[in-house]
């Protein structure tokens, strides 16, 4: 049994943060379900990379091209077809799983994680369009996302919830979920085949604390050493502590009568665990956030050292008190976790919106060159 399977017995599922046409066609997916990843996640980011770098998508782009110049209509056709196909690909987990694994997920664009509206119309469209069981919308957790989440699990759509930064926001969308499906059950429908998980990002919290901590530091001699030592942990702390919240979410009456009802754990995914500085290490993100009914995505290179040497061992909810005491002595060293979060928040779409117009960008200038050719 390898360390992925070892894991999942423990409860955490693997998902890869990555798709990309040519380990589809060449079957290098379906070898990494066969090792145990259960799941397939998405963003702009990562499609911007796949399709401007990759040959696989040129026949495709050449056809699309000479018949449409909208490129937002020529990115989705490539990213619906990629969707569509790594979804098959895992379709075999998602029934062995009774629907609680197996999904691949599909974002929202990002330009639209400020209205409400928009987001709950695209995210019906791409689930039309799409039409797989085991397709999860992403939904970033913006104040505007809140009452969108509530609606598409209301309308019995799988929904990923990413961009979540902080406790209070994560509470938000807990609830949200809680209500889309006690919403559903009030008006008859059926709520046993609805999945959704609430992506909580992590390495991006420590980048940024670990930046008001080192201006803290300089200037605060006195005091640099401790402050300093404060490095590296707070985004494992915000986990932790997002766990706990989850465990007392999901007990108690209320949960139980949705629970009777046939209604799965919305199971906490931890993102973005790749760690960006090289002085931690490389595990860091994911050795430390072992636990049942939860998600790890992980990009290619942090899953190939996972399964090189990773540590299967439940750590998610040990030493909660630590993990407290980490968040309290950072506001007491000045670093207010509310301007955190909100800056994370802010920032993670901005990203993922730049790198949406990165991307039509990109194919503009290859449909421009095909056409040409």
């Amino acid at each position: 049994m390898n360390r992925i399977q070892k894991l999942r017995e423990m409860g955490q599922s693997i998902w890869l943060d990555y798709i990309e046409r040519g380990m589809i066609a060449s079957g290098e997916l379906k070898l990494l379900v066969d090792t145990g990843i259960a799941g397939v996640t998405s963003n702009p980011t990562i499609f911007q990379q796949a399709i401007s770098k990759s040959d696989a998508y040129k026949a495709d782009l050449q056809r699309l091209a000479r018949n449409d110049t909208d490129t937002k209509r020529i990115f989705e056709t490539l990213a619906i077809a990629d969707i569509k196909a790594a979804a098959d690909v895992l379709r075999p987990v998602y029934d062995a799983n009774g629907g609680q694994d197996g999904f691949v997920s599909l974002e929202v664009a990002p330009d639209l994680a400020y209205d409400t509206a928009a987001t709950i119309a695209e995210a019906r469209r791409l689930h039309a369009a799409v039409d797989k069981p085991n397709l999860m919308i992403k939904v970033p957790a913006t104040a505007a996302g809140i009452p969108a989440i509530r609606q598409l699990i209301a309308d019995g759509i799988n929904i990923n919830v990413t961009l979540i930064f902080s406790l209070q926001r994560y509470a938000e969308v807990k609830e949200a979920f809680f209500q889309g499906l006690e919403e559903r059950l009030e008006n008859g429908k059926p709520i046993d085949s609805i999945a959704s998980v609430a992506s909580f990002f992590v390495s991006r919290v420590d980048s940024n604390v670990d930046d008001k901590l080192a201006n803290l530091a300089a200037q605060d001699a006195a005091n640099a050493a401790q402050i300093k030592s404060l490095m590296g942990k707070a985004a494992v702390a915000n986990a932790k502590l997002a766990y706990a919240q989850f465990q007392e979410k999901f007990a108690g009456p209320r949960w139980q009568k949705l629970a009777a009802a046939g209604a799965h754990y919305q199971r906490p995914l931890w993102a973005s665990t790749s760690t960006k500085n090289p002085d931690y290490p490389d595990l860091l993100y994911v050795d430390t956030l072992m636990g049942p009914h939860t998600v790890n995505t992980m990009p290619p290179k942090t899953l190939e050292a996972f399964k090189d040497h990773g540590t299967v061992s439940r750590t998610i909810d040990d030493d909660l008190a630590g993990a407290k005491a980490v968040l309290d002595a950072l506001a007491a060293a000045g670093v207010d976790m509310d301007t955190v979060t909100q800056e994370l928040e802010a920032e993670g779409v901005k990203k993922f919106a730049d790198s949406f117009v990165e991307l039509l960008a990109a194919i503009e200038q290859r449909r421009k060159e095909l056409v040409t050719a």
